[in-house]
């Protein structure tokens, strides 16, 4: 169910403004936050699978992970959080957007997602990311401001207390060309 992550999981490389070209998501940490009176919690995925394709100044992303691969620490909690977030029947979270190939010369770019999770897609507008270049590769950080009921999940309770609505999405990512 937190699993998002993004998706989100989530962004883009510093791509090549002239040529078309292709770039691979080469390392991924996406990290959820969920918040209880009783306890906060983080669950963590490192197996975002992802590739951008840049033709005629535009570049297309898309990003998937797994519902289950991503560890608060508690594998009954995890196994919980499937459920709810109905892993079985969506396995995977998928984040798609484009951007201008220009946005590569930008520190700090905003994107409009598209997040498919649980079942229900929810849209994103001009969410934050900040750019930073490593050799060829290009660093993308920044936080996806989901909730749960933007996937209509209702926030599951632990001692009749439900989570709070937010989970935000912590998406730090490593792009490289192909």
């Amino acid at each position: 169910m937190y699993k998002i992550a993004a998706a989100v999981l989530a962004l883009a490389p510093c791509w090549s403004v002239a040529a078309d070209s292709q770039w691979v998501l080469e390392q991924s940490t996406l990290t959820y936050h969920v918040s209880h009176p009783l306890h906060q919690i983080d669950g963590v995925s490192h197996q975002a699978r992802g590739k951008a394709v840049c033709h005629e100044g535009q570049c297309d992303f898309l990003i998937a992970v797994p519902v289950k691969s991503f560890d608060s620490g508690d594998n009954n909690r995890d196994l919980h959080m499937i459920q709810v977030a109905l892993g079985a029947q969506f396995p995977m979270v998928v984040v798609r957007f484009r951007l201008p190939a220009d946005a590569a010369s930008l520190a700090t770019i905003n994107a409009d997602l598209e997040i498919e999770f649980a079942g229900q897609t929810a849209h994103y507008k001009q969410i934050p990311f900040q750019r930073a270049s490593q050799g060829g590769n290009a660093r993308i950080t920044g936080t996806i401001p989901a909730t749960l009921s933007d996937f209509k999940i209702e926030p599951p309770s632990l001692l009749a207390i439900p989570t709070k609505n937010e989970i935000p999405v912590r998406v730090e990512m490593t792009w490289r060309p192909m």
